[in-house]
């Protein structure tokens, strides 16, 4: 099993993409993060201005912050996802197809670094929640879509939405909440009965005044799921039980006829429940307001019972959680404090000190004295690094790319058309697959594929591409090496030699 190549209770400081390429694959249980919502309003970074740390910023633009080498790393590799990209770049804007680009290179990445039991809860609002949806869909796919979680924010709007609005006041964020596969670890979460809840649903009393209420022993769907068929207190019905267990809570008075005729029931105590299970609408985690003991001061900062519940539903006790936009360190502190291991990555210059104030706050750490500033000790060291951990379990990131052989330097006049790029490498090659090294005896079968980005410094843009046959080029999007492209078609038999 791969181990984590970083420290529990680990803050980096710097930008998460960096980082999360640094990062060993599956050895996260839960990515619960609020990154910027691209709302055009100037208080989240960029990953430019780390330097100053102090102007945020979650405005977009596609000239200014979409790297050549994300797009077309995303493009050969990941062809669905640069459509959803391009959809929001076309449906609504530029900006917010940069936005979306420059989430997709880090969701990709997230993904890598879950657990097959793994999920991802990302928070967003109706600003772009659909385009990210769209994305999670590409990388994760659709099926391994779990819920869109609705958290009722506030109860009031700012601003005018009275009489004169035109539309409806916005009151909710999302949570777009997707597993890594089916071997998702999921423990229900459940909110104490309200006691109009009691009142109507476990209404009788036994005589030393236990409370309990009365389900239905009916089998559902009768002899087609093979529920039994027997009298019960003179009434015959398909029962979910059979007639010894019938018999067992019987004997056991748990079988209440409320009056003859009636259809026996099955009593429930409130003291065995555990509560109402909690489901896609969450109106009861109250937003934090200005006065607020957890206030921060940060000012997208979210409630701790919020990340708990999230926490708390989708990793195992001492599982790992991930919050690549940890701000305030919400995430962090709520992961300690239901005992789970925890990392965190932002760019804003004080969330170092966010996580330490907030560690005191809640009696979580103290500072020792005797040891660095940059230092805290008490259940664990709180370890701060500006540097992305280095990979050990040898693995790729989640977006490589195929190279090329031999670079060729930038001619003079103007830049090569395809037709020119196909001669040059075959010429350079044969009419050689570059993925299985099949020998082709017409070169028509081969398809002329761009794979690396133009990160080479003024070398011609054909260094960027390779010949691949049909078959390697299909596979391409889920086989990132050259030496894992050949593996695979030694499997589905497409190769010709190695």
């Amino acid at each position: 099993m791969v181990t984590p190549n970083w420290a529990n209770r680990t803050l980096f400081h710097a930008d998460n993409l960096g980082v999360m390429r640094g990062m060993n694959s599956e050895t996260v249980d839960l990515i619960a993060t609020d990154p910027p919502f691209n709302k055009g309003r100037d208080f989240h970074a960029t990953p430019d201005s780390l330097a100053d740390g102090g102007q945020f910023q979650d405005r977009w633009s596609w000239e200014s912050d979409v790297h050549e080498e994300w797009t077309d790393q995303i493009a050969d590799d990941h062809p669905k996802l640069m459509e959803a990209i391009e959809s929001a770049r076309y449906a609504h804007s530029d900006g917010m197809g940069a936005f979306m680009c420059f989430m997709a290179v880090r969701l990709l990445e997230m993904r890598r670094l879950l657990k097959p039991s793994g999920s991802i809860y990302l928070h967003c609002d109706s600003t772009a929640s659909h385009y990210l949806k769209a994305c999670l869909d590409a990388i994760f796919g659709h099926q391994s879509f779990r819920n869109e979680i609705v958290w009722k924010r506030v109860n009031t709007v700012k601003g005018n939405f009275g009489q004169n609005s035109k539309f409806f006041g916005p009151q909710t964020d999302s949570l777009l909440f997707y597993a890594k596969s089916d071997e998702q670890y999921f423990d229900q979460p459940f909110t104490p009965y309200s006691d109009e809840y009691i009142e109507k649903h476990f209404k009788y009393r036994e005589p030393d005044g236990r409370r309990y209420g009365l389900i239905s022993m009916i089998g559902p769907g009768g002899a087609a799921k093979g529920n039994p068929r027997y009298e019960v207190m003179g009434v015959t019905r398909y029962w979910r039980y059979s007639q010894q267990r019938m018999a067992d809570l019987m004997e056991q008075d748990m079988v209440v006829q409320t009056a003859p005729g009636r259809v026996p029931m099955r009593k429930s105590y409130l003291d065995q429940g555990r509560g109402v299970a909690v489901q896609s609408l969450w109106d009861d985690v109250k937003a934090l307001y200005a006065a607020s003991r957890e206030r921060y001061g940060y000012p997208t900062q979210k409630p701790l019972a919020l990340y708990r519940r999230i926490i708390q539903a989708s990793t195992p006790p001492r599982g790992i959680v991930l919050d690549p936009f940890c701000g305030c360190a919400t995430t962090p502190i709520a992961a300690e404090l239901l005992d789970r291991e925890w990392a965190g990555i932002d760019i804003w210059d004080k969330a170092h000190q966010a996580v330490l104030d907030r560690l005191q706050e809640n009696g979580l750490a103290a500072p020792d004295t005797s040891k660095a500033d940059d230092r805290l000790f008490t259940f664990g060291d709180v370890t701060y690094s500006t540097d992305p951990p280095e990979r050990t379990d040898d693995g790729e990131p989640a977006v490589p790319f195929l190279r090329t052989k031999v670079t060729v330097r930038e001619p003079a006049g103007p830049r090569w058309t395809r037709a020119e790029m196909y001669e040059h490498l075959l010429a350079q090659h044969g009419p050689v697959c570059q993925g299985c090294d099949r020998t082709f005896d017409d070169a028509r079968y081969l398809q002329l594929d761009h794979n690396t980005p133009r990160s080479d410094g003024g070398i011609n843009h054909v260094s960027n591409r390779v010949l691949l046959c049909g078959p390697c080029n299909g596979l391409k999007s889920n086989i990132y090496t050259l030496s894992g492209l050949r593996r695979q078609n030694a499997k589905l038999g497409y190769m010709a030699k190695m």
